[in-house]
C-alpha cells in the first residue's frame, strides 16, 4: 500500500523486505536502505510496547540530526515518528493501516511530490452533511473516513466509518474523509463539514445502498446481489440511523431490529408512511465470553450481567448508540457502568474480537459470530431482523433485485446454513 502511495506522489518504491524485531539485523538493513536510496520509510515498532525497539534503532544509528519527532497529536497516526540522518529523511510510520497511509499522506507525500517536480494536488473537496451526531477525543486532529450517499433532494451525506485503524477494509471502501480539530470535542447531527477525497479515489455510486444494523446475514445477501452484477455500498450506522436514512430517502434499504416495548412486535411499529417492510429472518441475541469464565459459563444470562457489571475488574464492550443491540445493553446494565461502556463497537464481530482477545470480558452479539470465534454464548432474546425500504425506491432495478434475492429459495437456505431463521 505505501509502495503504491509513493508512486502515485511521483516517487520510485524499492521494496526493502520485511526484518524481524531485532536490533542487529534493523541496523543492518537500516545502514543499506540509507546508503542506496533518498529516503527510508518503516512501518511498525514505534509505540511503547517493548518490542517496539525501531526508534531505539534510529537513535542508535542515524547521523545528526536524527529523531525531530516521536509521537504527533492525531488520530489516527500518534504513534509516527520522524527523523533525518544527514540529509536523508527517514520516517517510521504507524504499524496500522489506516494510521501508515493517513501519516504517509500528512508528512512523507509532500516532500516526494517537490522531489518529483509535481505541482502540489489541489485539495479535491466537497461539502457533505453529517447525518449523525459524532464525539473525537479532545486534543488530537482526527481524521474521519466517510461514506458518501446522496438523498432524493440531492443532498451529499456522509457517514463515517468507524472500524479502527488496523482495518485494510476500512481505507479501500472510503470515500473520503473530513478532519476534526483538535479542541471540537462533539460534532453535531446536521453540521456541514468539507470531505477530501482520498488519493487516487472517487466517491463510488453504487447499484445499491443500505444504510443500518450491521448483520453477518446481510453479508450472505449482498454476496448474493454482487454474483448478479450489482454494486453494493453497506453503511453500518445502526437500526435508528438506517431508519432516518430510509426516511429521509438516503437508501435504498434499511436494516433493522428494532423492539416496540408497547406491543412486543419488532419493526413494524416504526414504519411510517411512505416506507414499506421487507421481512427478513431471524437471529438470536445473547451474552458472549471466554469459555471456562465461571462468572458467565452456564449462568442466567440477565443475572450474570447484572452481578458482574458491579465487579471492579470487569471489562465490557458496548454497541454504538442508535443500534438495537445498544438498547438491549441498557435494559441488562440498568444504571451500572463498568470499565468498557463507554467503548462502542459497530458490529457483532467487533464484539466477538474483543472478547476474544481479552480486551473486554463479555459483550453482546448473535450466536453466529459466537460459534465463529469459540465463545461462550448465554442466550437473551430470538428478534427480528428486516428492512425498510422506501416506496419511492421499489421501482429501482437495484430494489427489485434485492426484494428478490432476500426472499428466493436459495438464499433462505444459505442464511440457515449460517444459524439463521429463515
Amino acid at each position: 500500500m505505501l509502495a503504491d502511495a509513493v508512486r502515485e506522489s511521483g516517487g520510485e518504491p524499492r521494496l526493502c523486505g520485511i526484518v524481524p524485531d531485532d536490533e542487529a539485523a534493523l541496523v543492518t538493513a537500516l545502514r543499506q536502505a540509507l546508503d542506496e536510496h533518498d529516503a527510508v520509510l518503516l512501518s511498525g515498532g514505534t509505540s511503547k510496547g517493548p518490542g517496539d525497539i525501531n526508534a531505539r534503532v534510529l537513535a542508535a544509528t542515524l547521523a545528526p540530526p536524527g529523531i525531530v519527532v516521536h509521537g504527533v497529536a492525531l488520530k489516527p497516526g500518534k504513534p509516527l515518528c520522524l527523523a533525518a540522518s544527514g540529509s536523508k529523511p527517514v520516517v517510521v510510520l504507524p504499524g496500522f493501516p489506516t494510521s501508515a497511509i493517513f501519516t504517509f499522506h500528512e508528512f512523507v507525500a509532500p516532500l516526494v511530490r517537490e522531489w518529483a517536480g509535481l505541482v502540489r494536488d489541489p485539495a479535491r473537496t466537497q461539502t457533505a452533511t453529517l447525518p449523525v451526531q459524532l464525539r473525537s477525543d479532545p486534543g488530537r486532529t482526527e481524521y474521519t473516513l466517510v461514506h458518501l450517499v446522496e438523498d432524493e433532494r440531492g443532498e451529499t451525506l456522509c457517514y463515517p466509518i468507524g472500524k479502527g485503524s488496523g482495518s485494510v477494509t476500512t481505507w479501500s471502501q472510503a470515500d473520503g474523509y473530513f478532519v476534526i480539530p483538535r479542541e471540537i470535542e462533539l460534532v453535531e447531527q446536521g453540521q456541514r463539514v468539507e470531505v477530501h477525497a482520498l488519493a487516487g479515489a472517487r466517491p463510488r455510486r453504487c447499484d445499491l445502498v443500505i444504510i443500518g444494523s450491521h448483520c453477518v446475514g446481510l453479508d450472505v445477501i449482498v454476496t448474493e446481489l454482487v454474483a448478479r452484477g450489482l454494486s453494493c455500498k453497506v453503511v453500518a450506522v445502526g437500526s435508528e440511523a438506517g431508519l432516518a436514512a430510509a426516511k429521509r430517502g438516503a437508501c435504498d434499504a434499511a436494516g433493522m431490529h428494532l423492539l416496540d416495548p408497547a406491543s412486543g412486535i419488532y419493526n413494524h411499529p416504526f414504519l411510517t408512511p411512505g416506507l414499506d417492510l421487507c421481512a427478513g429472518y431471524g437471529r438470536l441475541q445473547g451474552v458472549v465470553f471466554r469459555p471456562g469464565d465461571a462468572r458467565f459459563e452456564g449462568r442466567d444470562p440477565e443475572r450474570a450481567v447484572g452481578e458482574a457489571a458491579r465487579l471492579p475488574e470487569i471489562v465490557m464492550i458496548n454497541r454504538n448508540r442508535g443500534s438495537g443491540t445498544r438498547a438491549l445493553y441498557d435494559r441488562l446494565l440498568g444504571q451500572a457502568r463498568p470499565a468498557g461502556y463507554g467503548v462502542e463497537a459497530r458490529s457483532h464481530h467487533a464484539v466477538a474480537a474483543a472478547v476474544q482477545q481479552g480486551r473486554a470480558d463479555f459483550g453482546i452479539a448473535i450466536d453466529v459470530v459466537a460459534r465463529d470465534r469459540g465463545l461462550g454464548f448465554l442466550p437473551l432474546c430470538e428478534e427480528h431482523f428486516d428492512f425498510a425500504v422506501p416506496t419511492s425506491r421499489r421501482g429501482r432495478p437495484a430494489v427489485q433485485a434485492f426484494v428478490e434475492v432476500l426472499a428466493s429459495p436459495a438464499t433462505r437456505e444459505l442464511l440457515r446454513a449460517r444459524g439463521f431463521r429463515a
